[in-house]
């Protein structure tokens, strides 16, 4: 008799209705009703996990059947219910959550999670939002949690502590969605969802050095075809439209085994993403109403060229300067790293990378590759090239000159492990009026501690400041054609973000956990 081992998961939702994603103990067929409409999947299989997606065009409270038997909704929990997404209303966001227990001992260590506070929340009463984005570590393969290092001493005694083959994988999954308040949330709320690098390892493609590096770790290839693999079926399936879905090569692939095991295929295709990333696209659009949502691939499209580093190769980019345009009321950007980071780290980040390509010669190219990596000296500032690229184009969104403006431009990041909104323009910009906004939001349930919150106080907004201005002078690099401010943070609690669009105006807050549900801050992004 099948179970249902981790979801419902409510994933893209339109106007007319949803898909919704679930994993199960055996392979069987997934019925949803709602209102009265059946829609039934049959499960596929890869690596003898079992899983499904059901299209089902309706809305409302919604139920979960395998082969028959009712399985969702949970005893003592509100109905779970698809609602209508015809426009953005609320976009809540964040990023960076370890899936640990509740109890107090981890609550000193971890803080109150977020994430089940503001799903109390919403069980309370509080209306729903249109959509939840979560910008990358949503899983942590290279920290696990105690109970994470339990299961893989279980089942190996060599190798690292850390995730390596699919199986520790969709464990670690498994931690991560199935505590009630969070599946509960999860089967409730929209999500999208992108990757950052601790869903693979730490400082993921930082640099061409550090794959080469890693190459030669022995448990490194198992490691990110797991890695890869796990991801296309627990978060990217569900980011992608029915008929995205559907033209899916490998999804059909997959399914037309029936209830054969498709881990080998799903093995070639991430095998053959990590070597050759032009050959599959893990960034994705949407156009919901009058807004449109982009959540970029930072990670694995990056071009890692000694001398023509990308944050998103040619490809990547041709795609997203054809989605770069006005006639919206607004155009959110998801990118897991910050853009607009505090200008001094930024202003070290771009002389590293100058000098890891030679600007000082090449034993200062071998020093500064390894503080690139010792520092995360990764984000857009660290591939200039790309940075200058991408504002031009935010510029002229803005201005006009690709359309009718939006009225904003909401980037929505994380990473960094502490809150903050920044607003850019160009170098003649008055901020004070901007179109374009940094929303960054992280961490979700990971925070820093006191010492690294001063640490990063000091050398993010106070001697970076200084020596970054003094370092690009050195490297000779050619002066920022915008420029940007941190208006609001930085802010170090647990988090999560809200943006609230109603037609042309948008405000922006922040709420955290102390440990009930709080608002932090609200700013509104248009007069």
């Amino acid at each position: 008799m099948p179970d249902l081992l981790v979801g419902p998961l409510l994933r893209y939702v339109d106007e007319a209705g949803a898909s919704i994603w679930v994993e199960t103990s055996e392979p069987c067929e997934v019925t949803v009703e709602v209102g009265g409409l059946r829609a039934a999947e049959r499960t596929f299989t890869v690596h003898g996990h079992h899983y499904a997606i059901v299209d089902v065009e309706a809305t409302g409270p919604y139920t979960v059947e395998l082969d028959g038997r009712a399985v969702w909704p949970l005893d003592g929990f509100p109905p779970s219910r698809i609602c209508p997404v015809e426009e953005l209303g609320r976009v809540v966001f964040g990023s960076c959550r370890t899936s640990v227990p509740h109890d107090d001992e981890h609550v000193r260590t971890h803080g109150v999670d977020i994430l089940h506070a503001y799903g109390r929340r919403l069980m309370e009463g509080e209306d729903l939002p249109s959509l939840m984005i979560f910008l990358g570590d949503q899983v942590y393969a290279d920290e696990p949690s105690q109970q994470m290092l339990d299961f893989i001493r279980s089942r190996r005694q060599d190798g690292p502590d850390e995730i390596v083959g699919f199986e520790e994988y969709a464990e670690l999954y498994r931690q991560a969605w199935t505590d009630p308040v969070v599946r509960w949330v999860l089967s409730t709320v929209p999500t999208a969802m992108i990757f950052d690098d601790h869903d693979v390892r730490d400082d993921w493609n930082t640099s061409e050095t550090w794959r080469r590096q890693m190459a030669e770790v022995p448990w490194w290839p198992a490691r990110v075809i797991s890695a890869l693999g796990a991801y296309w079926v627990y978060q990217h399936l569900g980011n992608l439209s029915p008929s995205e879905r559907k033209a899916d090569p490998v999804y059909a692939a997959i399914r037309a085994g029936g209830d054969a095991d498709g881990g080998a295929m799903l093995d070639a295709f991430a095998e053959r993403a990590d070597q050759d990333p032009a050959s599959t696209r893990w960034s994705y659009s949407r156009d919901i109403g009058r807004t449109r949502l982009v959540m970029l691939d930072t990670r694995s499209a990056r071009k890692l060229d000694r001398g023509d580093r990308r944050m998103l190769d040619e490809d990547e980019w041709s795609w997203f300067d054809e989605l770069a345009t006005g006639g919206v009321d607004h155009l959110l950007i998801g990118s897991s790293v910050p853009v607009f980071l505090p200008s001094g780290i930024f202003d070290v980040e771009s002389w590293n990378e100058a000098v890891a390509d030679g600007a000082w010669g090449p034993r200062a190219s071998r020093v500064a590759e390894k503080i690139r990596q010792a520092l995360d000296l990764e984000h857009w500032g660290a591939f200039r090239k790309s940075f200058e690229e991408f504002g031009r184009v935010l510029v002229d969104v803005a201005a006009g000159r690709r359309g009718r403006a939006p009225a904003t431009i909401v980037l929505m990041s994380g990473d960094v492990h502490y809150s903050y909104l920044a607003a850019a323009g160009p170098v003649s910009a008055d901020l004070d009026s901007a179109r374009i906004y940094q929303a960054v939001c992280s961490p979700i349930r990971n925070p820093l501690s006191r010492t690294l919150r001063l640490a990063n106080v000091i050398g993010s907004f106070g001697v970076a400041s200084l020596a970054g201005v003094l370092l690009v002078r050195t490297a000779k690099l050619p002066r920022r054609r915008f420029r940007w401010k941190i208006t609001n943070g930085p802010w170090f609690p647990n988090a999560l973000a809200s943006l609230e669009l109603d037609g042309r105006s948008a405000v922006v807050r922040w709420h955290t956990a102390r440990p009930d549900f709080e608002e932090l801050t609200r700013i509104s992004l248009t007069s």
